[in-house]
């Protein structure tokens, strides 16, 4: 076992996190919620893919394809051996470090080592690192790091050679040279569950030139940060101890004793209700048991990390502030911005002020909200958008990380109150561009009246605005091109930064700002999300108990649906409402015999990650009518229950207020 406990890349990474995290990494033990998290799979996905491409960009190498520790290092300095090679995860190790350098080039005494991320670089910024103080930016500090760790390793292992650090990214002005590009790089998994990518056979050159990568010398930055001059103030530690009592505490299998901070909030290494019942333990309350002293009593009380968008949280936590129950209304600071409703800070003290006081009663402003429903045009329109953002492009000539948006939902309410899922959109065809034909689908939904249109956030807002730029600098025959930009300009405001401003005359409601300035309900907990707001109002409304749980969604005489039947959006475990998102039915139940293997793991879509994961999927062309069919038919009518829950939310709201 102790020839496995070395410091590696993603320990370094999880440990300039929180270096408590590196006890409870990789033991079965612990809960650990990235290893569920579908939009981070699919984040990974990406990242295997990119890889793969930068392999074809410095071609000829060797792979080093062993697992194993003795035979990985023995391989890697066989081949350092010649004058000039390229070995692709290379294994290097030094004291308790091992790493696997993505590309390591030797030419001569020179090692150039380069770490592939699956981010943009813009290659015409002239200090992309760095602050105007000469620090560098929050937003590249676990890349950075990452090649510094890196670079410190090799230089260690091999003190003859001169050691070159470089990042290789999607280059954000590069345009994709060929159709399909991204799905000749095929993700698979092995017997055991390694993921690796399989190149296709019919990669060509012309689908390498120009390359949709770029090669970032980072040598500086490791500089930075070796001197600890990365950063405002000086580090109590140099990078070295750091990389020294991080690995010698992982050898050891000892816990760094680390205090709690705001970074517990996001802790992967917690349980849910699920997790506890499996008899799985949560790194964070051992973390707080013995930083605070807590029991597990504790554990039931709300704490700062729960105020909503409260950004004071490490000042509280550091004056031992630290349950919900003894922050103090001077703590908040609770005032006014003189707009109607809450502003930030009412709501924050109002949810610390409801706890305190154990008062799980809904708040709503019913004269405030009445005034803006009373604002809006009948019919209603709800929208929502599944989008998506590649680092390799599906299509010729688009920019890496450029948006797509494959899918919409649109309900409309009546001033009579029907409710009817008029209409949707999917691109479920592989090597299609969806934007434009998405966006004549949603005009065409859109233009027959003059009724108020809803969102839930700004995505809606943003992607449109993405989709009127790419019409703007689109240099192929549009001839729709001006009535599809008015249309935008219509139903959008447009970008801060953006050097034409409007606002449209029918410019996006956002429900999400209106339940913060009128609603707030304790169920919540704070969040925001529509996926925590729905469960809360369909508890408390009588209204949409009743009407909901009978079988008239997608019934005669009942809600017009396009993707559902006889369906009860209500059911209930004793007397609560169970989250209708839980309810969605899974894919590939019933599958024929002799259904072919799928492409596809999952058997659930239930959020927006697993949604932009299915449809990267569905542009592969091999996968089978069965499986293409199981996916569409899950993507649709997820995003028919988002818009669904939009109305319901207003149905909700106008019941609340009566």
């Amino acid at each position: 076992m102790a020839q496995n406990r070395f410091l590696t890349k993603s320990r370094f990474q999880l440990a300039t996190e929180c270096p408590a995290k590196l006890f409870y990494t990789g033991k079965e033990a612990y809960a650990n919620q990235k290893m569920e998290d579908s939009f981070l799979e699919a984040l990974a996905e990406g990242g295997f893919q990119v890889g793969a491409l930068a392999k074809c960009y410095l071609p000829g190498g060797h792979e080093i394809g062993s697992s194993k520790y003795d035979e990985s290092l023995s391989e890697t300095n066989d081949l350092l051996k010649q004058e000039n090679v390229t070995i692709y995860e290379a294994a290097v190790s030094t004291g308790n470090c091992f790493i696997r350098a993505d590309i390591l080039v030797k030419t001569g005494n020179r090692l150039d080592f380069y770490e592939v991320k699956a981010k943009s670089f813009d290659p015409s910024e002239e200090h992309p690192f760095s602050t105007k103080s000469g620090t560098i930016k929050n937003a590249w500090k676990s890349y950075l790091y990452d090649a510094a760790f890196q670079k410190h390793v090799i230089s260690r292992a091999f003190p003859q050679y001169k050691v070159k650090a470089h990042l290789m990214m999607a280059d954000k002005s590069a345009r994709c040279p060929s159709e399909g590009l991204n799905q000749k790089f095929r993700l698979q998994k092995d017997d055991e569950d390694r993921k690796s990518v399989v190149v296709s056979d019919a990669l060509g050159d012309d689908d390498l030139k120009p390359p949709m990568l770029c090669k970032v010398n980072v040598d500086a930055e490791c500089k930075k940060i070796y001197a600890g001059t990365d950063t405002k103030e000086p580090p109590p530690y140099s990078f070295a101890e750091k990389v020294e009592m991080y690995s010698s505490h992982y050898a050891a299998d000892r816990q760094i004793q680390t205090p709690v901070s705001t970074a517990c909030q996001s802790c992967e290494f917690r349980t849910s209700a699920q997790d506890e019942q499996k008899g799985l333990r949560s790194g964070v309350k051992e973390c707080w048991k013995n930083q605070l002293g807590w029991s597990d009593a504790d554990f039931s009380c709300a704490t700062v990390l729960d105020i909503w968008n409260y950004r004071q949280k490490a000042k509280l936590i550091d004056a031992g502030t630290i349950k919900l129950s003894d922050v103090s209304e001077d703590d908040i600071s609770p005032k006014t911005d003189n707009n109607p409703g809450l502003s930030t800070s009412e709501r924050q003290w109002l949810q610390v002020r409801k706890y305190q006081a154990g008062d799980d009663t809904p708040w709503i402003d019913g004269s405030g909200l009445m005034r803006e429903i009373n604002t809006w045009v009948f019919p209603l329109h709800f929208i929502d958008f599944e989008t998506t953002m590649v680092a390799i492009p599906f299509n010729r000539g688009r920019h890496p990380y450029e948006a797509i948006a494959f899918q919409f939902s649109h309900h409309v309410v009546c001033e009579d109150g029907t409710v009817e899922h008029r209409g949707e959109y999917l691109n479920a065809e592989p090597g299609i561009f969806p934007n434009y034909e998405f966006l004549r689908r949603l005009m065409a939904e859109l233009s027959g009246d003059r009724g108020t249109v809803f969102q839930y956030a700004t995505h809606e807002n943003t992607f449109l605005n993405h989709i009127y730029r790419q019409l703007q600098s689109d240099t192929s025959e549009i001839e729709d091109r001006n009535a599809l930009c008015a249309f935008i300009r219509t139903i959008t405001r447009s970008r801060r930064e953006s050097e034409e401003q409007w606002v449209g005359e029918r410019a996006m409601v956002d429900m999400l700002e209106i339940g913060k300035r009128y609603y707030y309900d304790p169920l919540t907990k704070g969040s925001n999300s529509l996926k925590k707001v729905l469960p809360a109002v369909l508890n408390r409304s009588d209204f949409l108990k009743s009407k909901y749980s009978q079988p008239v969604y997608g019934a005669p005489g009942g809600i017009t649906s396009l993707n559902f039947k006889d369906w009860r959006w209500i059911t209930f475990d004793g007397e609560k409402v169970i989250d209708p998102y839980e309810q969605l039915p899974d894919m590939f139940r019933n599958p024929p015999e002799d259904a072919p293997p799928r492409l596809s793991e999952d058997t659930q879509l239930r959020e927006g990650g697993a949604a932009l994961t299915a449809y990267a999927r569905m542009q592969f062309q091999e996968m089978s009518d069965y499986e293409r069919g199981e996916i569409e038919q899950a993507l649709l009518r997820y995003c028919e229950l988002d818009t669904m829950a939009m109305v319901m939310l207003y149905e909700g709201w106008k019941d609340l207020v009566k």
